[in-house]
């Protein structure tokens, strides 16, 4: 077979495969049992949160809005995380009724079926590495609702964000373009985290998060416990994530994003999770917390105590960028004097 007849096949293939892993998404996305209960409860929350100060107009213990309406478990979970001790027991459990008119509120709106077809069409994009314009959007995912396309663009930026930790950016407002950015910056390689399936990088910012508001140290039982309120157990296997405890104890182990360690003395054994080094170089304390407060629909100052550790993170990585700018500098300076003298001594 000539070689430009395989590439051809090879490319058509894996358009196929992109198309197959992010349509069982969507389709898991797309639908819900009127029967059960809505999985957004109860709503997973980080104890000992700090209380929210006066000038932010943002209560201490914050009450999530219900601005993103779920397309999936995991952003059902997400858009009811709270960070607030008791928080828990301040929000009564929608009944099976509640839930089942949020279904049906869900496939009866144009509009968020729009909103679930434009994930699955800006995934795809994202993963064959493409940029999408507005006129592609509406062409062939918005159609005849195109009168809604900021709200369905906005709606639909918000779960990829929640859900796979993707930002949708525009890069030309002229033609109208847009690309999907993973919210962690590549360091080791140049797909981030997602190993060319579809990004867990949500799921792991939602980690992150936990640790960041357990004091930098989350045990095991607090990350779980957040894990089973979103959907996510040990052993079962998630349409998205896979199995969650090879997820978090191996794969981002492995790839140096969580450090997992025993807690010392602990008998029987316990373990606890950390930022890996990763981690710290690809995110920062401020990006996690800008991704809870996005949970709740407020501010990283709705949060004071978090979002001071934040900035005197920020103030130390600006430090620690003008002392390696210095250092490179100080390096190529020596470099070319030492290159000068060389020739100076042939001379």
């Amino acid at each position: 077979m000539p070689r430009g007849q395989k590439s051809k096949l090879r490319a058509r293939e894996k358009r196929r495969q992109a198309r197959e892993e992010t349509g069982h998404v969507v389709a898991a996305q797309a639908t819900v049992p009127e029967e059960e209960e809505s999985p957004s409860s109860p709503s997973p929350h980080f104890k000992d949160a700090p209380q929210s100060s006066s000038a932010t107009g943002t209560p201490s213990n914050p009450q999530v809005t219900g601005r993103v309406r779920s397309t999936s478990t995991t952003t059902a979970a997400a858009s009811n995380t709270r960070f607030n001790e008791g928080a828990n027991n301040q929000m009564e459990k929608p009944n099976a009724s509640q839930a089942r008119d949020t279904t049906e509120h869900w496939h009866r709106s144009p509009v968020d079926k729009k909103v679930a077809m434009l994930v699955y069409y800006l995934l795809y994009k994202y993963q064959m590495k493409e940029p999408v314009t507005k006129a592609d959007m509406l062409k062939n995912v918005i159609q005849i609702n195109k009168n809604h396309f900021h709200e369905i663009l906005q709606k639909a930026s918000e779960h990829l964000e929640l859900v796979f930790g993707l930002d949708v950016k525009e890069v030309d407002p002229n033609r109208n373009t847009y690309v999907l950015v993973n919210k962690l910056e590549s360091t080791y390689d140049g797909r981030v985290n997602d190993n060319g399936g579809v990004p867990k990088t949500g799921l792991l910012m939602t980690v992150l998060g936990v640790i960041l508001t357990k004091g930098n140290c989350a045990t095991e039982e607090q990350v779980w416990e957040v894990l089973n309120m979103m959907g996510l157990y040990d052993g079962m296997k998630n349409f998205i994530y896979g199995e969650p405890r090879k997820l978090i104890t191996q794969d981002w182990v492995k790839e140096e994003y969580l450090e997992y360690r025993q807690i010392a003395n602990s008998d029987p054994p316990r373990y606890e999770f950390l930022w890996g080094p990763r981690a710290h170089a690809e995110t920062s304390k401020m990006k996690v917390l800008e991704f809870v407060a996005k949970i709740h629909d407020t501010v990283p100052t709705a949060f004071p105590s978090w979002y001071e550790e934040a900035l005197r993170d920020e103030e130390e990585r600006a430090r620690a960028k003008v002392v390696a700018k210095a250092c490179t500098a100080a390096m190529a300076s020596a470099r070319s004097r030492a290159m000068a003298s060389s020739f100076s001594c042939r001379k």
